[in-house]
């Protein structure tokens, strides 16, 4: 009989029931091994690398030490994933490319890494991503496209994960991981969450060390969770920041100012989603949020201030000494991307830094107005793999559709959820829930009440 591919349970119910005796930190981890090795399931295309020898070892230490009274954390023994990007003592880190296959191993653990490592993670393995992060589709002609849950198996029609954490994302739809480490520089952590039908939190980009990963930008670059929860990604998120994991505060909605944005952020909606939004913001206004829409004019601005970007101009920086040798061995689509960044001048990369703090400072009075910015994290649904795979033109357009609302918080410098609001069955969309910087622990604390509000419509 084929592996049944859904999630884990949250984090507190495993750590429950690890706690109670009804599973094993064994148990747990040979069923994410079980299911990434099934052959009906997508294993072999999510994971870059499988490291169960160390994953059993790691497991069977944690079964001892709870035996022996001895918990780390609420993470303890729990079967965790690592987004391609991170470094792992011993392991290589190619970043979903050919380019660096031939890197040397590792020789210490990101310091994200080594934290989660420090709470008792059971890192289970590597996960597929967009080649160096660039691209919020998911799609890596190098080693295989990883699937959204949503009309998988339904040949022909099968649609993507979302990027550039796909597996990531698809190891928590599967239950290949209770939880997942990912990246998000454009929305790499919301958009796979709102594809794949999970929670994603990108936290303020300061917020977690940055050392020992291959960078997209380092401006842009935040490291956050995927899970099924917003408490698993907020507890994931206080381990990950070096903070004791506690669950923030559950704030009642009753009162809290939720601004809708309007715009920029709502241009090709597609109809499925924009009812599936509009149906939980009437369910969150009932349940006494003050909703009320608002637009934010500079975002407007953002395409022409973009003419080369962060990410562009910092990855050529990073990546123009890899090209000298290993050019032909990167993806085209990114290549392209990347080279976007080498014609910026000194001055054109400072008019970036200023444009980006003016907005910054205008962004004040909209932090100020509500506790949370809501809006579709993606303006469509899964997109149909055989739509994107072969065709240049629909990638670069469905790409740049993707990456729009998410990435426009990234410049923001805001932490920012996605939460699942279809009805379950439907195709996923994702409600994004955007916070001021350094707002993480407010925003998740809203972000709790505005998912128990979801379920209960879902």
């Amino acid at each position: 009989m084929a592996t049944e591919f859904k999630p884990f349970p949250p984090l507190a119910q495993l750590a429950a029931d690890l706690a109670a005796g009804r599973t094993t930190s064994r148990a747990l981890v040979e069923a994410a091994l079980e299911r990434i090795a099934d052959p009906a399931g997508q294993g072999s295309t999510v994971f870059m690398h499988v490291d169960a020898e160390n994953a059993r070892a790691a497991a069977d230490g944690h079964d001892r030490l709870r035996a022996a009274g001895t918990v780390l954390s609420p993470l303890a023994g729990i079967p965790v994933s690592v987004k391609d990007l991170f470094d792992i003592e011993g392991q290589v880190t190619r970043a979903g490319s050919r380019a660096l296959a031939d890197a040397p191993p590792a020789t210490a653990d990101a310091v994200t890494v080594a934290r989660l490592k420090r709470a008792g993670a059971v890192i289970v393995g590597r996960t597929n991503m967009s080649e160096f992060a660039f691209s919020g589709l998911g799609l890596n002609p190098h080693y295989g496209h990883p699937l959204s849950p949503y009309r998988r198996g339904v040949r022909g029609d099968e649609r993507i994960s979302g990027g550039s954490s796909s597996g990531a994302a698809a190891s928590v739809a599967d239950g290949m991981a209770a939880i997942a480490l990912g990246t998000d520089t454009g929305g790499s952590i919301r958009i796979p969450a709102a594809l794949c039908g999970l929670t994603g939190f990108k936290p303020t980009a300061e917020r977690i060390p940055k050392q020992g990963a291959v960078p997209l930008s380092q401006t842009l670059d935040s490291f956050g969770p995927i899970g099924v929860s917003v408490a698993c990604c907020a507890l994931f998120d206080r381990m990950l920041a070096g903070l004791e994991p506690r669950l923030p505060a559950l704030r009642p909605l009753e009162g809290v100012r939720l601004g809708v944005l309007t715009h920029y952020v709502t241009d090709d909606v597609e109809p499925a989603v924009a009812n599936a939004i509009d149906a939980a913001l009437k369910h969150l206004e009932a349940a006494g949020a003050i909703v009320s829409e608002v637009r934010f004019a500079p975002l407007d601005r953002l395409p022409a201030i973009n003419r080369f970007g962060f990410s562009p101009i910092e990855a050529y920086a990073w990546h123009r000494t890899l090209l000298e040798k290993h050019r032909d061995a990167y993806d085209p689509r990114v290549l392209v991307r990347i080279l976007k960044g080498q014609p910026a001048s000194g001055a054109d990369y400072l008019d970036l830094v200023a444009e980006r703090t003016a907005m910054l400072e205008a962004a004040r009075t909209l932090w100020q107005r509500f506790d949370a910015i809501v809006a579709p994290t993606v303006p469509v649904v899964p997109p149909r793999l055989a739509d994107l795979e072969h065709d240049d033109d629909a990638f670069g357009r469905t790409n740049a559709l993707i990456l729009r609302n998410p990435s426009a918080f990234n410049f923001l410098d805001a932490c920012a959820l996605s939460l699942p609001c279809h009805v379950r069955g439907d195709a996923p969309v994702g409600l994004m829930l955007a916070g001021a910087p350094h707002g993480d622990e407010a925003l998740l604390g809203v972000g709790r009440a505005v998912e128990a509000v979801l379920n209960t419509i879902r």
